[in-house]
């Protein structure tokens, strides 16, 4: 029986494509990694249900497995360089302030010598499992009414494990550099906080989950930085009240009788988050709807108290290395308005004490979209395809992926042509056999033309009076597939086949 052949997607690189890549090329020292580069984006942008070297070369004309595995193994060229450099041009396309939102994400993964893998907890399958862990930072315009606000990835890195930090042998074998050490998912996220300023990311806050919240090392790392920041804790997070903090500070213990060291001062007393919450009157708790679009009212009932955070109890002096106390901030309680179901959540802020408790709302809700990149980089851009074991192989693949969602994002927000429609609609599938050593990975499969795909992207408009007059459109004597839009709550309507 013969095997049938997928459909290649053309040689020639989309315009705008060529366009967005130009000022990248110097980075790239070999015309053959700078092709590539432009290959696997081609292939990132297709409708592959997997996206690896083996796919992309199957359906992507004018490469081969070999050509893409050399570029994210062997090749000259730095991802954190790559990153940069797109971050710099997004900064200068952005709202000059904006939010930095910290997150991690689980990449499942087989067997035990990929980097970084392991069992541990996967906030993707929401259970501990074998996968690895990346840590990564989204840039958020301040836009907290918008249903689709500016948004882009900075940049990510590996969690290494300790086990693996510390395992020479499995370090070697899959090229982890000498100088990366052992750090904690906060860790990780403090040195991104470092990067983006460095990079001259314009952000005013930073914003995570409870998954960081409940570090006190990362909120002393974001306090020595200066750095404001809302971040959701856990119902047990500590937290002292100003006023004691202020009596303590004021309180001298007590001369010793005889010999012996001093008494030291004692600590505030320690109060969990949900105590402080749940003693407030009830008028204290206001209703606010923080976003409203169509169908889908976003409203719950707040509220807010200035504390301190704080670590260790009055069992300890205020000396013992158990016992810290943050800055004041806010305590801001979230739970469902009467007579609707929601889970009960808190959130610790060092927004300044003005702040009005709508606004403390709106920033501790900001977070989303790196949850939507998140989605849509796995689902459209093939975040969590890579299939190789290096470390250095899984972050170009990382860089690769964001420079794709962000040449979409940027897109997004150009405005449509005034001439016309995009040259784009012009036919680019192509029927061809595979390329040089690469297999047919998906026998039947008919692969959507990046053209097409990013024709519905960029022009919604083009597409909704295309399928006024044929409602399933044909390309380059394929069968027709309708199309319909995904993501489109996070203004990233990518279009793939139904």
């Amino acid at each position: 029986m013969k095997t049938p052949v997928v459909p290649k997607a053309s040689p020639e690189t989309l315009p705008e494509l060529a366009t967005y890549l130009k000022p990248f090329a110097p980075l790239f020292r070999r015309s053959t990694s700078r092709a590539s580069v432009e290959r696997y984006l081609t292939g990132l942008l297709t409708d592959l249900p997997r996206k690896n070297c083996d796919t992309i070369a199957a359906a992507v004309a004018g490469t081969s497995t070999e050509r893409l595995q050399h570029l994210l193994t062997d090749a000259t060229w730095e991802p954190q360089a790559l990153d940069q450099q797109r971050v710099r041009a997004l900064v200068a396309q952005s709202p000059p302030q904006g939010i930095l939102v910290l997150d991690d994400t689980g990449l499942p993964k087989q067997g035990r010598s990929s980097a970084g893998v392991a069992r541990q907890y996967s906030g993707t399958l929401g259970k501990v499992a074998n996968c690895q862990v990346v840590v990564s930072a989204h840039y958020v315009a301040d836009e907290p009414t918008s249903s689709a606000p500016v948004h882009w990835p900075l940049t990510a890195q590996l969690y290494l494990p300790e086990a693996w930090a510390t395992a020479q042998t499995r370090r070697a074998k899959v090229h982890v550099p000498s100088e990366v050490l052992f750090q904690t998912k906060p860790e990780l996220a403090l040195a991104l906080v470092d990067q983006a300023r460095a990079w001259g990311v314009p952000f005013a806050w930073v914003v995570a989950d409870a998954g960081y919240g409940d570090n006190p090392t990362f909120l002393q790392g974001l306090d020595d930085r200066q750095v404001a920041y809302v971040v959701g804790i856990s119902s047990t997070f500590g937290v002292r009240l100003p006023a004691e903090v202020h009596a303590a500070a004021l309180g001298l213990p007590s001369r010793p009788r005889g010999r012996g060291q001093p008494k030291k001062p004692r600590p505030a007393p320690l109060y969990e988050a949900r105590a402080v919450l749940a003693a407030l009157a009830e008028d204290r708790w206001q209703p606010i709807t923080w976003r409203a679009h169509d169908d889908v009212v976003l409203r719950k009932q707040f509220a807010a108290v200035r504390v301190h955070w704080a670590t260790g109890g009055a069992q300890f002096s205020s000396s013992h290395h158990r016992v810290s106390t943050g800055p004041e901030g806010w305590l801001l309680g979230e739970r469902p308005v009467p007579g609707e179901r929601g889970d009960l959540k808190w959130y610790f802020s060092t927004l300044p004490a003005d702040t009005p408790l709508h606004r403390l709302v709106e920033v501790a809700h900001s977070r989303w979209p790196i949850e939507q990149f998140y989605e849509d980089a796995k689902g459209e851009c093939g975040l969590d395809h890579y299939q190789g074991r290096r470390w250095d192989g899984l972050h170009r693949h990382l860089a690769l992926v964001m420079l794709a969602y962000s040449f979409l994002a940027r897109q997004r927000w150009m405005p449509a042509n005034p001439a016309g429609f995009s040259p784009l609609w012009r036919a680019s599938v192509v029927p061809s056999g595979p390329s040089p050593g690469a297999r047919v990975a998906f026998p039947g499969c008919r692969v959507m033309a990046p053209s097409i795909r990013l024709i519905n992207f960029l022009f919604p408009e083009f597409q909704a009076a295309r399928r006024a007059k044929h409602p399933t459109p044909a390309v380059a004597g394929y069968p027709a597939v309708p199309l319909t839009g995904v993501s489109a709550a996070a203004g990233f309507p990518l279009r793939s086949p139904a």
